[in-house]
């Protein structure tokens, strides 16, 4: 099913981000500090105020994901930050050294506008959510989660989608109450490998 929003990212944009998210992790390795970008120098879908997540991989296994649900910068420069943020912030994780930056690969997700979903119960929620489509934000209070419509393929099943995005919150996989909202988006998602499929980016 095809994503119901348009982000009309050509496949140029799409090697430019991946160019400016692996340049500002180079950047963090050689002076501990981001790349620097010309905003004058962006049009088109690099400069959409859109959120947006950076996925590392090494070896197949996951390096570093940071991200953000929304964004008021153009769009490369929240890859740029994401993608530093991925390799060097991510607490999950040691910081990303030189040795490792050839093996590892980068994937971007841009998100659409959050939508309000509107549900009355957990049934109701999951028989609307869309496998495979939906991204979907958990709030609660303090409690917060999301998971990326990519999940889905290591969570195939909308009642497991949910259960373990709750335990993601911090709360039990049964929760519920009345003061629980949601959100869901999409995502167009793009790798090197999509464009570099055997040796990565040279």
């Amino acid at each position: 099913m095809a994503p119901s929003f348009c982000i009309d990212l050509g496949e140029t944009e799409k090697l430019r981000l991946l160019e400016i998210a692996r340049q500002s992790i180079e950047s963090g390795l050689n002076g501990g500090n981001m790349l620097r970008l010309d905003g004058q120098q962006l049009n088109g879908m690099l400069a959409a105020q859109l959120g947006t997540f950076v996925t590392l991989t090494r070896n197949e296994e996951l390096r570093g994901c940071m991200g953000t649900l929304e964004s008021s910068d153009p769009l490369a420069h929240t890859v740029v930050s994401c993608a530093f943020n991925a390799a060097f912030r991510d607490p999950r994780f040691a910081q990303l050294n030189t040795s490792e930056m050839a093996d590892t690969r980068i994937e971007i997700s841009v998100l659409s506008q959050m939508e309000p979903f509107a549900v009355t119960d957990r049934e109701n929620l999951l028989s609307q959510l869309r496998p495979h489509v939906d991204g979907l934000q958990l709030e609660d209070g303090h409690y917060r989660s999301t998971f990326l419509p990519k999940v889905w393929e290591k969570i195939g099943a909308p009642r497991e989608f949910l259960q373990q995005l709750l335990i993601k919150a911090g709360l039990s996989f049964d929760y519920w109450s009345e003061t629980i909202r949601f959100q869901r988006y999409q995502t167009i998602s793009f790798g090197e490998m999509d464009f570099f499929p055997v040796h990565g980016p040279e």
